[in-house]
């Protein structure tokens, strides 16, 4: 089943989704605070250092992990403290819950972390748990301001919940403390309703033919 919405549809979203991009701000305020700037008396637009295939991680007091940050590359720029990553991939774990996944082609960090920006075959994934298929968002270009909670683009959107059910849009914002999804444009979602079993009684089959059992009327 198909249904189309009207431009800018404002959708409450179950908080599985929420949840999946509010862990975004989440990596950008704790996971990816770029370093204090040095004064080195630099002009130019040069690293002053980079990380190849680096990962870090975290855990909590008891040793379980709380999260892992790893890139094919990263450099820091001290003309304005930027930092670029390529191929990011950020993994938040919690104790008896799924993860959540966040990564693309390349991501900018800004000074004092108050924006980044994420390029190419973005994805945020919720892992499969209790019966509840994986959920994905996936477009190519992610604003977050994590200062603000707030999460947009206006690039096209997919939001996928498995088994078979796809949201499509053209432009989204996230405002965690709205607690709300806002889909821009073209909004059209699709499902699949489950299977209804048929409790209608059979009829049976005896040498090859049919036979149907009727009651007498009284």
């Amino acid at each position: 089943m198909t249904a189309q919405f009207g431009a800018r549809s404002a959708i409450l979203f179950p908080l599985a989704v929420l949840g999946l991009l509010a862990f975004v701000t989440f990596w950008v305020d704790k996971a990816v605070q770029p370093q204090a700037p040095r004064i080195d008396g630099s002009s130019r637009h040069d690293p002053d250092y980079i990380m190849h295939n680096f990962e870090t991680t975290q855990t909590d007091t008891s040793g379980a992990l709380r999260y892992k940050l790893a890139a094919a590359e990263m450099k820091h720029y001290p003309d304005d403290d930027s930092t670029d990553l390529v191929k990011p991939r950020y993994t938040q774990y919690a104790l008896d819950k799924p993860y959540t996944r966040v990564e693309g082609d390349t991501g900018l960090v800004s000074s004092d972390g108050e924006q980044v920006d994420l390029h190419g075959n973005v994805k945020v994934t919720r892992q499969a748990f209790e019966g509840k298929g994986e959920m994905t968002v996936e477009t190519d270009y992610l604003e977050i301001r994590p200062n603000d909670e707030y999460v947009s683009t206006e690039s096209p959107v997919v939001i996928k919940q498995a088994p078979k059910t796809v949201i499509y849009a053209t432009g989204m914002v996230y405002d965690k403390k709205k607690q709300t999804v806002t889909l821009l444009n073209k909004v059209r979602a699709h499902y699949v309703r489950p299977p209804i079993e048929n409790k209608q009684a059979k009829p049976k089959v005896a040498n090859g033919k049919v036979k149907r059992t009727t009651k007498n009327k009284q």
